[in-house]
């Protein structure tokens, strides 16, 4: 297997639905939405396997100071083989000397970003106003 890490915005909108509805994600429910939201994030990573998807990680970002991370999700056929480290590692390249990097994490990826250095902020307590139904 090998895994390609890209940089690209030039992807197709079906291959990312696909993506996210093998991970159950209510994004996947939103097309055009999703699409747009990736397509003009600061940086979409992307992962691939000869022509197949299989992993994206995208960042909102001031450019200078803080940096989101929304969303990192694989194929769930390819978990588990160090995809999602290469699309965080490349972010890492980008954003590691900003003062502040923040994401949401729930389930299995709690584990996931406390090995890659990530830490609950202080007393801080995540909120959102949601609208999906996996969480």
């Amino acid at each position: 297997m090998t895994i390609i890490i890209s940089e690209t915005k030039d992807i197709n909108i079906e291959d990312i639905i696909a993506l996210y509805k093998a991970n159950k994600w209510s994004s996947a429910d939103k097309p055009e939405q999703l699409f747009n939201g990736l397509m003009n994030s600061d940086a979409l990573i992307t992962a691939w396997e000869n022509k197949k998807l299989v992993g994206l990680g995208n960042a909102i970002s001031d450019g200078y100071l803080v940096v989101y991370y929304p969303h990192l999700l694989v194929h769930p056929d390819y978990q588990g083989k160090g995809i999602g480290k290469m699309i965080f590692d490349k972010m890492q390249e980008k954003y590691s000397s900003f003062h502040m990097q923040m994401l949401t994490a729930d389930g299995k990826a709690i584990d996931f970003y406390k090995k890659n250095g990530f830490e609950r902020a202080g007393q801080t307590e995540p909120m959102w106003i949601y609208n999906g139904n996996e969480h």
